[in-house]
């Protein structure tokens, strides 16, 4: 199978707004620059590929329909807008009682390996774009190349970076200049838009 770069972004405080737990696409803020964003990316040829943990399922907040119909709408409104996601991939587990995480929570890698199986993805050509350490960590842990974001809890995860010594490729005001910088570092080899 051949292979393709791919954008990896997280969901909640990259794309839209953090309102916590939404159960609801209402409850969804989509940045209308997202929307920009995953366009340009997928005229460059990248897959658009999003990955979230919604620890919400394993809490109890929401079951898991509630948040497939949830994830239908936003794939809806990207692909209305003229910038359709490739997948959206998400851990619906909570942390067990001992604080260990499972293998699909960032920032273990579970869901980027998954993702690079079923898409034919080259995950160390790929870039991965979030607001937290664990985005960052993610990223790291796939071989990706990292870019925080500012918007959500960005400005907290860049002063948390730099005490671990870790540092994203780049840190972007928000998902629009993410992708800016990202199609900056060169088109995608050997494939046309997807």
């Amino acid at each position: 199978m051949q292979t393709r770069r791919a954008v990896f972004l997280d969901r909640d405080g990259t794309l839209n707004e953090d309102t916590g737990y939404p159960a609801d696409f209402r409850q969804v803020h989509i940045y209308p620059a997202a929307f920009e964003a995953v366009r340009l990316l997928k005229q460059a040829g990248f897959a658009a590929v999003v990955v979230t943990h919604q620890s919400g399922v394993g809490r109890g907040y929401f079951d898991a329909a509630e948040l497939e119909a949830l994830h239908r709408r936003f794939e809806e409104e990207f692909a209305r807008r003229g910038a359709p996601l490739d997948a959206i991939y998400s851990c619906p587990h909570a942390p067990d009682v001992s604080g260990e995480a499972c293998s699909c929570a960032k920032p273990q890698p579970g869901l980027g390996i998954r993702a690079a199986r079923d898409l034919g993805l080259d995950l160390g050509a790929s870039f991965m774009v979030g607001d937290k350490t664990v985005d960052i960590r993610f990223g790291l842990a796939i071989g990706a190349v990292p870019v925080l974001v500012l918007t959500g809890y960005g400005r907290a995860a860049s002063a948390e970076l730099a005490a671990q010594g870790l540092r994203p490729a780049h840190t972007a005001a928000g998902i629009l200049d993410a992708a800016s910088w990202i199609l900056a570092q060169g088109r995608p080899t050997g494939h046309g838009p997807v």
